[in-house]
């Protein structure tokens, strides 16, 4: 039984033979599954009074497109082919009309074929893969950024700052979606003709919370915002999706109340103890392009994102009250990520209410904020057991 850690995706190390006769493609053979395509570019280049050659598959079988007497051939249809003869014209050019078909479906799987003659060997890799379908997005018709972007955010014992946030938003984003998850234990209606806001069970928690507004995002991009940030003329989202248009970036960070904050992680390999994670500040290095930019691992809970990729990723609901770099750890290897300091958003201050409903919100939320010992090592273990880790370095 495969276990979930294990990667299935491992491409195998293939040597060039020296002074090889054999001319054979090393890359970019793709079949779809159940299908047949030519195989590219086989061929003999040595002088010998017989050739025996022979082509062996795993997942697939060969034939041979045209018929002549002029050569033996064994095999067709199968998933070894052999073919004998002593002419080296007629040899290639059967090799030129030889066929492979995938005979077992699978969406995305490698296939050696061994391509031998004598004490010759060739290893070819061939691709068996089910191209996605196409998902195109409506780009809208006016070029309003709202036919791109969707503001998604949690709120949780503090209304009074949700409201704030969005009122920040009206001014400069009027008709833009915004979709709200709402964990509290009493919840209240915003009042917005473009706000979506869906009721859980109380203190559901952080991550619940972000798949459950992700997941209701109908647009290519979402922005992911704290319910207690503030929009000013700064925040010009516009920006970041022109990042992620111009480059093959999935999320891209922004910049809070000065704050410009980016990580890196390194993933060093182990062994049967599991490996080990190091979580750096700081950034790869700067996008080509956009100066105000650099690529890193993961970013502050401002960003922009392609929402279908971020949903194959996820938000562990395991996670309640702590957590926000464990979803770029999840994201390591999958997602890739950018950080720009030009686009800035604030944090509205934080004053302690002096109106007494707000006040004893405020306390309830501060209890629910306060983190223990036993949550963050709760949390520890989960990341160590989940992504197989023998130790997590912080620098």
């Amino acid at each position: 039984m495969r276990n979930d850690w294990e990667q299935t995706d491992n491409i195998p190390l293939i040597m060039a033979p020296s002074n090889s006769p054999l001319r054979y493609p090393i890359h970019g053979v793709q079949v779809k599954p159940l299908s047949t395509i030519l195989l590219p570019g086989l061929q003999i280049d040595v002088s010998l009074p017989k050739y025996t050659v022979a082509l062996e598959a795993s997942l697939g079988t060969f034939d041979i497109q045209v018929n002549t007497p002029a050569i033996q051939i064994n095999g067709r249809g199968e998933k070894r082919l052999e073919m004998i003869t002593s002419d080296i014209s007629v040899l290639n050019r059967i090799l030129g009309k030889t066929t492979y078909t995938s005979t077992t479906y699978s969406i995305d799987s490698l296939d050696i074929v061994k391509f031998s003659m004598n004490q010759y060997l060739a290893h070819i890799p061939v691709s068996i893969r089910q191209p996605p379908i196409a998902r195109l997005h409506d780009p809208g018709r006016d070029g309003n950024i709202s036919s791109l972007v969707t503001i998604a955010t949690k709120t949780f014992l503090r209304y009074d700052k949700l409201r704030e946030l969005i009122r920040s938003i009206r001014l400069y984003y009027p008709d833009i979606q915004v979709i709200v998850a709402d964990d509290n234990d009493k919840p209240e209606k915003i009042e917005d003709p473009n706000v979506e806001q869906y009721f859980m069970p109380f203190a559901k928690g952080w991550f619940a919370g972000r798949n459950l507004a992700v997941s209701q995002v109908t647009t290519k991009y979402f922005l992911w915002v704290d319910d207690d940030f503030l929009f000013t003329e700064e925040t010009k989202i516009e920006k970041l999706v022109d990042v992620l248009e111009g480059t093959d970036l999935d999320v891209v960070g922004g910049n809070v109340a000065g704050n410009h904050f980016s990580i890196t992680l390194l993933l060093e390999e182990g062994g049967d103890e599991g490996d080990c994670l190091h979580w750096e500040k700081g950034a790869y290095h700067q996008i080509e392009g956009f100066p105000n930019c650099v690529l890193c691992s993961g970013v502050v809970n401002f960003f922009l994102a392609h929402t279908e990729r971020v949903l194959g990723v996820g938000f562990d609901p395991k996670l309640n009250r702590i957590g926000h770099t464990e979803f770029f750890i999840d994201g390591l290897g999958r997602l890739r990520v950018g950080s720009c300091d030009h686009v800035i958003i604030d944090h509205q201050k934080k004053i302690k209410p002096t109106d007494e409903k707000l006040l004893k919100l405020f306390r309830k939320y501060q209890s629910f904020r306060k983190k223990n010992s036993e949550e963050h090592r709760a949390k520890l273990e989960l990341l160590h057991f989940k992504s197989r880790l023998s130790c997590f370095i912080k620098k």
